[in-house]
Protein backbone atom coordinates (compact mmCIF):
# COMPACT_ATOMS: atom_id res chain seq x y z
CA UNK A 1 0.00 0.00 0.00
CA UNK A 2 3.19 2.38 0.92
CA UNK A 3 4.18 2.08 -2.85
CA UNK A 4 1.00 3.98 -3.91
CA UNK A 5 2.47 7.46 -2.84
CA UNK A 6 5.40 8.97 -4.33
CA UNK A 7 7.27 11.74 -2.49
CA UNK A 8 5.61 14.60 -4.37
CA UNK A 9 2.16 13.34 -2.97
CA UNK A 10 4.08 13.76 0.52
CA UNK A 11 5.01 16.65 0.34
CA UNK A 12 3.21 19.90 -1.17
CA UNK A 13 -0.31 20.63 0.26
CA UNK A 14 -1.27 17.35 2.20
CA UNK A 15 -1.33 17.81 5.94
CA UNK A 16 0.85 15.11 6.91
CA UNK A 17 1.13 16.57 10.47
CA UNK A 18 -2.02 14.19 10.65
CA UNK A 19 0.06 11.50 10.84
CA UNK A 20 0.57 12.60 14.43
CA UNK A 21 -2.71 10.65 15.45
CA UNK A 22 -1.42 7.10 14.26
CA UNK A 23 1.10 4.47 14.41
CA UNK A 24 4.22 5.07 16.86
CA UNK A 25 4.19 8.93 17.41
CA UNK A 26 0.72 8.03 18.70
CA UNK A 27 1.28 5.16 21.37
CA UNK A 28 4.41 6.95 22.87
CA UNK A 29 2.05 10.67 23.59
CA UNK A 30 1.54 9.54 27.24
CA UNK A 31 4.94 8.40 27.79
CA UNK A 32 7.55 10.68 25.89
CA UNK A 33 7.75 14.35 25.42
CA UNK A 34 6.64 15.63 22.11
CA UNK A 35 9.14 16.75 19.50
CA UNK A 36 7.88 20.03 17.67
CA UNK A 37 10.69 19.47 15.04
CA UNK A 38 10.11 15.75 15.14
CA UNK A 39 6.59 16.38 13.65
CA UNK A 40 6.70 15.68 9.97
CA UNK A 41 4.62 18.49 7.51
CA UNK A 42 4.65 21.36 10.20
CA UNK A 43 4.48 25.05 8.39
CA UNK A 44 6.77 27.36 10.46
CA UNK A 45 3.61 28.99 12.28
CA UNK A 46 2.91 25.41 13.08
CA UNK A 47 6.29 24.83 14.42
CA UNK A 48 6.23 28.29 16.92
CA UNK A 49 2.60 27.27 17.83
CA UNK A 50 3.94 23.94 19.16
CA UNK A 51 6.91 24.85 20.90
CA UNK A 52 4.87 27.89 22.79
CA UNK A 53 2.11 25.52 23.29
CA UNK A 54 3.53 22.03 23.78
CA UNK A 55 1.35 21.13 26.45
CA UNK A 56 -1.77 21.12 24.03
CA UNK A 57 -0.38 19.48 21.31
CA UNK A 58 -1.24 15.56 22.61
CA UNK A 59 -4.69 17.04 23.09
CA UNK A 60 -4.18 18.21 19.15
CA UNK A 61 -3.17 14.64 18.33
CA UNK A 62 -6.45 13.10 19.74
CA UNK A 63 -8.65 15.15 18.16
CA UNK A 64 -7.48 14.05 15.02
CA UNK A 65 -7.01 10.50 15.67
CA UNK A 66 -11.10 11.51 17.01
CA UNK A 67 -12.12 12.88 13.54
CA UNK A 68 -10.49 9.77 11.48
CA UNK A 69 -12.26 7.05 14.34
CA UNK A 70 -15.35 9.08 13.21
CA UNK A 71 -14.82 9.28 9.88
CA UNK A 72 -14.24 5.24 9.63
CA UNK A 73 -17.62 5.23 11.46
CA UNK A 74 -19.64 7.36 9.53
CA UNK A 75 -18.27 5.87 6.03
CA UNK A 76 -18.39 2.49 7.05
CA UNK A 77 -20.80 1.25 4.44
CA UNK A 78 -19.74 3.26 2.01
CA UNK A 79 -17.35 2.20 -1.01
CA UNK A 80 -14.62 4.94 0.54
CA UNK A 81 -14.37 3.96 3.84
CA UNK A 82 -12.06 6.00 5.40
CA UNK A 83 -9.24 3.92 5.06
CA UNK A 84 -6.13 4.97 6.01
CA UNK A 85 -2.27 3.63 5.79
CA UNK A 86 -0.07 2.77 8.47
CA UNK A 87 3.38 3.98 8.57
CA UNK A 88 2.79 6.67 5.89
CA UNK A 89 2.61 10.47 6.26
CA UNK A 90 0.48 10.57 3.53
CA UNK A 91 -2.37 8.69 5.96
CA UNK A 92 -5.17 8.60 3.39
CA UNK A 93 -3.28 8.32 0.76
CA UNK A 94 -3.91 9.85 -2.68
CA UNK A 95 -7.67 10.39 -1.94
CA UNK A 96 -6.90 13.96 -0.43
CA UNK A 97 -4.96 15.46 -3.39
CA UNK A 98 -8.24 15.93 -5.46
CA UNK A 99 -10.69 18.81 -4.16
CA UNK A 100 -13.56 16.10 -3.61
CA UNK A 101 -16.36 15.80 -0.92
CA UNK A 102 -14.34 12.84 0.68
CA UNK A 103 -11.60 15.58 1.11
CA UNK A 104 -14.06 18.09 2.66
CA UNK A 105 -15.35 16.01 4.96
CA UNK A 106 -12.23 14.74 6.43
CA UNK A 107 -10.97 18.30 6.85
CA UNK A 108 -14.17 19.02 8.73
CA UNK A 109 -14.16 16.46 11.16
CA UNK A 110 -10.34 16.15 11.69
CA UNK A 111 -10.40 20.34 12.60
CA UNK A 112 -13.61 19.94 14.51
CA UNK A 113 -11.77 16.78 16.55
CA UNK A 114 -8.96 18.63 17.10
CA UNK A 115 -11.45 21.96 18.84
CA UNK A 116 -13.24 18.99 20.38
CA UNK A 117 -10.80 17.42 22.23
CA UNK A 118 -8.56 20.46 23.36
CA UNK A 119 -11.71 21.77 24.94
CA UNK A 120 -12.41 18.77 27.03
CA UNK A 121 -8.83 18.53 28.12
CA UNK A 122 -9.03 22.46 29.43
CA UNK A 123 -12.41 21.32 30.98
CA UNK A 124 -10.56 18.18 32.73
CA UNK A 125 -8.10 20.51 34.04
CA UNK A 126 -5.11 18.51 32.10
CA UNK A 127 -3.59 22.32 30.67
CA UNK A 128 -2.37 25.28 32.91
CA UNK A 129 -2.99 27.78 29.81
CA UNK A 130 -7.00 27.04 29.56
CA UNK A 131 -10.02 25.70 31.97
CA UNK A 132 -13.45 26.55 32.05
CA UNK A 133 -15.60 29.01 30.38
CA UNK A 134 -16.44 31.61 32.74
CA UNK A 135 -17.95 34.39 30.04
CA UNK A 136 -20.80 32.90 28.96
CA UNK A 137 -23.03 32.04 31.76
CA UNK A 138 -25.42 35.06 31.89
CA UNK A 139 -28.16 34.56 34.23
CA UNK A 140 -29.22 31.13 35.53
CA UNK A 141 -32.37 30.28 34.45
CA UNK A 142 -35.83 29.30 36.82
CA UNK A 143 -35.20 26.29 38.72
CA UNK A 144 -31.66 26.15 38.07
CA UNK A 145 -28.23 27.82 38.86
CA UNK A 146 -24.65 27.66 37.14
CA UNK A 147 -22.17 25.22 38.51
CA UNK A 148 -19.78 22.36 37.75
CA UNK A 149 -17.19 23.63 34.41
CA UNK A 150 -18.80 24.83 31.33
CA UNK A 151 -16.20 24.13 28.83
CA UNK A 152 -14.77 26.59 26.50
CA UNK A 153 -15.20 25.81 23.28
CA UNK A 154 -14.30 29.31 21.63
CA UNK A 155 -10.82 28.16 22.80
CA UNK A 156 -10.58 24.84 21.35
CA UNK A 157 -12.07 26.37 18.47
CA UNK A 158 -9.22 29.25 18.74
CA UNK A 159 -6.69 26.53 18.93
CA UNK A 160 -7.88 24.15 15.83
CA UNK A 161 -8.28 27.47 14.01
CA UNK A 162 -4.37 28.83 14.89
CA UNK A 163 -2.76 25.38 13.96
CA UNK A 164 -4.59 23.26 11.41
CA UNK A 165 -5.59 26.49 9.16
CA UNK A 166 -1.94 27.91 9.52
CA UNK A 167 -0.80 25.74 5.92
CA UNK A 168 -4.31 26.98 4.35
CA UNK A 169 -2.75 30.34 3.56
CA UNK A 170 -1.96 30.06 -0.18
CA UNK A 171 -3.63 31.91 -2.73
CA UNK A 172 -5.27 29.07 -4.66
CA UNK A 173 -8.39 27.57 -4.64
CA UNK A 174 -7.49 24.47 -2.58
CA UNK A 175 -6.46 26.32 0.55
CA UNK A 176 -10.12 28.65 0.27
CA UNK A 177 -11.69 24.82 0.45
CA UNK A 178 -9.96 23.97 2.80
CA UNK A 179 -9.94 26.65 5.24
CA UNK A 180 -13.88 27.01 4.67
CA UNK A 181 -14.34 23.33 5.39
CA UNK A 182 -11.79 23.31 8.69
CA UNK A 183 -14.63 26.42 9.75
CA UNK A 184 -17.88 24.50 9.05
CA UNK A 185 -16.57 21.58 10.85
CA UNK A 186 -15.38 23.89 14.13
CA UNK A 187 -18.44 26.24 13.57
CA UNK A 188 -20.45 22.36 13.82
CA UNK A 189 -19.05 22.57 17.69
CA UNK A 190 -20.33 25.88 18.68
CA UNK A 191 -23.58 25.12 17.28
CA UNK A 192 -24.26 22.46 18.86
CA UNK A 193 -23.29 23.59 22.56
CA UNK A 194 -25.83 22.74 25.24
CA UNK A 195 -26.98 22.97 28.68
CA UNK A 196 -26.12 20.15 30.63
CA UNK A 197 -27.40 19.45 34.16
CA UNK A 198 -27.24 17.71 37.70
CA UNK A 199 -29.35 17.18 40.40
CA UNK A 200 -28.83 17.32 43.92
CA UNK A 201 -31.45 16.06 46.48
CA UNK A 202 -32.35 13.49 48.75
CA UNK A 203 -32.57 10.19 47.09
CA UNK A 204 -32.62 11.39 43.87
CA UNK A 205 -34.82 14.79 43.88
CA UNK A 206 -34.28 17.52 41.82
CA UNK A 207 -34.24 20.10 44.95
CA UNK A 208 -31.15 21.96 43.25
CA UNK A 209 -30.16 21.57 39.95
CA UNK A 210 -26.76 23.21 38.90
CA UNK A 211 -25.82 23.32 35.12
CA UNK A 212 -22.95 23.98 32.65
CA UNK A 213 -22.11 24.65 28.85
CA UNK A 214 -21.35 21.15 27.46
CA UNK A 215 -20.20 20.14 24.03
CA UNK A 216 -22.43 17.35 22.41
CA UNK A 217 -21.48 13.82 21.76
CA UNK A 218 -18.55 13.49 18.93
CA UNK A 219 -21.06 11.13 17.12
CA UNK A 220 -23.37 14.02 17.41
CA UNK A 221 -21.21 16.46 15.38
CA UNK A 222 -20.01 13.29 12.99
CA UNK A 223 -23.52 12.89 12.21
CA UNK A 224 -24.72 16.16 11.51
CA UNK A 225 -21.22 16.94 9.39
CA UNK A 226 -22.02 13.50 7.51
CA UNK A 227 -25.62 15.10 6.18
CA UNK A 228 -23.52 17.90 5.09
CA UNK A 229 -21.31 15.69 3.13
CA UNK A 230 -23.91 14.56 0.98
CA UNK A 231 -25.17 17.67 0.67
CA UNK A 232 -21.99 19.36 -0.01
CA UNK A 233 -22.19 22.45 -2.45
CA UNK A 234 -20.55 22.07 -5.52
CA UNK A 235 -18.00 24.89 -6.53
CA UNK A 236 -15.96 26.53 -9.24
CA UNK A 237 -12.42 28.19 -9.90
CA UNK A 238 -12.54 31.70 -10.64
CA UNK A 239 -8.95 33.77 -10.59
CA UNK A 240 -8.58 37.44 -9.58
CA UNK A 241 -5.56 40.02 -10.47
CA UNK A 242 -4.41 41.33 -7.12
CA UNK A 243 -1.54 43.06 -6.31
CA UNK A 244 -0.26 40.52 -4.64
CA UNK A 245 -0.42 37.99 -7.54
CA UNK A 246 -3.21 35.85 -9.12
CA UNK A 247 -5.48 34.59 -6.51
CA UNK A 248 -8.37 31.48 -6.93
CA UNK A 249 -11.43 32.15 -5.38
CA UNK A 250 -14.75 29.50 -5.44
CA UNK A 251 -18.43 30.29 -6.82
CA UNK A 252 -21.30 27.90 -6.60
CA UNK A 253 -21.50 26.16 -9.70
CA UNK A 254 -25.34 26.35 -10.01
CA UNK A 255 -26.87 30.04 -9.38
CA UNK A 256 -30.44 28.37 -9.09
CA UNK A 257 -29.30 26.33 -5.62
CA UNK A 258 -28.81 27.80 -2.29
CA UNK A 259 -25.48 29.66 -1.76
CA UNK A 260 -23.35 27.53 0.27
CA UNK A 261 -23.24 29.17 3.69
CA UNK A 262 -19.93 28.61 6.37
CA UNK A 263 -21.60 25.58 7.80
CA UNK A 264 -21.97 23.96 4.73
CA UNK A 265 -19.06 21.94 3.05
CA UNK A 266 -17.83 22.94 -0.69
CA UNK A 267 -15.99 21.20 -3.08
CA UNK A 268 -15.11 21.35 -6.66
CA UNK A 269 -13.84 18.00 -8.10
CA UNK A 270 -15.77 15.10 -8.85
CA UNK A 271 -15.50 11.66 -6.97
CA UNK A 272 -14.01 8.49 -8.35
CA UNK A 273 -16.13 5.93 -7.72
CA UNK A 274 -13.92 3.43 -5.78
CA UNK A 275 -15.57 0.51 -7.22
CA UNK A 276 -11.81 -1.12 -8.11
CA UNK A 277 -8.48 -0.13 -7.07
CA UNK A 278 -6.72 2.63 -8.10
CA UNK A 279 -2.99 3.69 -7.19
CA UNK A 280 -3.76 6.93 -8.67
CA UNK A 281 -7.16 7.87 -6.96
CA UNK A 282 -6.01 6.06 -3.47
CA UNK A 283 -9.26 3.76 -4.24
CA UNK A 284 -8.91 0.53 -2.40
CA UNK A 285 -11.49 -1.05 -4.46
CA UNK A 286 -14.79 -2.87 -2.84
CA UNK A 287 -13.85 -6.60 -3.28
CA UNK A 288 -14.25 -8.84 0.17
CA UNK A 289 -16.24 -5.82 1.85
CA UNK A 290 -18.92 -6.85 4.00
CA UNK A 291 -22.35 -6.11 2.37
CA UNK A 292 -26.04 -6.22 3.60
CA UNK A 293 -28.06 -8.29 1.60
CA UNK A 294 -31.15 -6.85 2.53
CA UNK A 295 -30.13 -2.95 1.91
CA UNK A 296 -31.02 -1.19 -1.57
CA UNK A 297 -29.04 1.70 -0.02
CA UNK A 298 -25.68 2.47 -0.22
CA UNK A 299 -24.24 -0.28 2.10
CA UNK A 300 -26.49 -3.06 0.24
CA UNK A 301 -24.38 -5.60 -1.72
CA UNK A 302 -26.07 -4.40 -4.89
CA UNK A 303 -24.19 -0.18 -4.75
CA UNK A 304 -21.62 -1.48 -2.22
CA UNK A 305 -20.31 -3.92 -4.90
CA UNK A 306 -20.94 -2.31 -8.09
CA UNK A 307 -22.70 -4.69 -9.97
CA UNK A 308 -20.11 -7.82 -9.89
CA UNK A 309 -22.34 -10.08 -7.35
CA UNK A 310 -21.31 -10.90 -3.93
CA UNK A 311 -20.06 -14.40 -2.11
CA UNK A 312 -22.08 -15.65 0.62
CA UNK A 313 -20.64 -18.13 3.86
CA UNK A 314 -21.91 -19.10 7.17
CA UNK A 315 -20.04 -17.92 10.02
CA UNK A 316 -20.09 -20.02 13.50
CA UNK A 317 -20.14 -16.89 15.98
CA UNK A 318 -19.79 -17.81 20.34
CA UNK A 319 -22.14 -15.67 21.90
CA UNK A 320 -23.48 -14.57 25.81
CA UNK A 321 -27.24 -16.17 26.10
CA UNK A 322 -29.47 -17.74 28.32
CA UNK A 323 -28.59 -15.22 30.75
CA UNK A 324 -29.86 -14.56 34.67
CA UNK A 325 -29.89 -12.21 36.97
CA UNK A 326 -28.90 -13.19 40.67
CA UNK A 327 -29.69 -11.42 44.00
CA UNK A 328 -27.54 -10.13 44.80
CA UNK A 329 -25.50 -9.26 42.48
CA UNK A 330 -24.71 -10.67 39.41
CA UNK A 331 -25.45 -12.07 36.23
CA UNK A 332 -24.80 -15.47 35.23
CA UNK A 333 -25.05 -16.55 31.47
CA UNK A 334 -24.29 -19.57 28.92
CA UNK A 335 -22.22 -19.51 25.79
CA UNK A 336 -24.55 -20.57 22.49
CA UNK A 337 -23.05 -21.05 19.04
CA UNK A 338 -24.86 -19.25 16.42
CA UNK A 339 -24.81 -19.55 13.01
CA UNK A 340 -24.70 -15.98 10.61
CA UNK A 341 -24.61 -16.10 7.17
CA UNK A 342 -21.86 -13.19 5.99
CA UNK A 343 -22.24 -11.55 2.27
CA UNK A 344 -19.01 -10.18 0.87
CA UNK A 345 -18.18 -8.39 -2.41
CA UNK A 346 -16.83 -10.22 -5.77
Amino acid sequence: MCLWLSSSRVLGGYPIWWSLALGQQYSSLGSQPILCGSIPGLVPKQLRFCRNYIEIMPSVAEGVKLGIQECQHQFRGRRWNCTTIEDNLAIFGPVLDKATRESAFVHAIASAGVAFAVTRSCAEGTSTMCGCDSHHKGPPGEGWKWGGCSEDAEFGVLVSREFADARENRPDARSAMNRHNNEAGRTTILDHMHLRCKCHGLSGSCEVKTCWWAQPDFRTLGDFLKDKYDSASEMVVEKHRESRGWVETLRAKYAFFKHPTERDLVYYESSPNFCEPNPETGSFGTRDRACNVSSHGIEGCDLLCCGRGHNTRTEKRKEKCHCIFHWCCYVSCQECVRVYDVHTCK
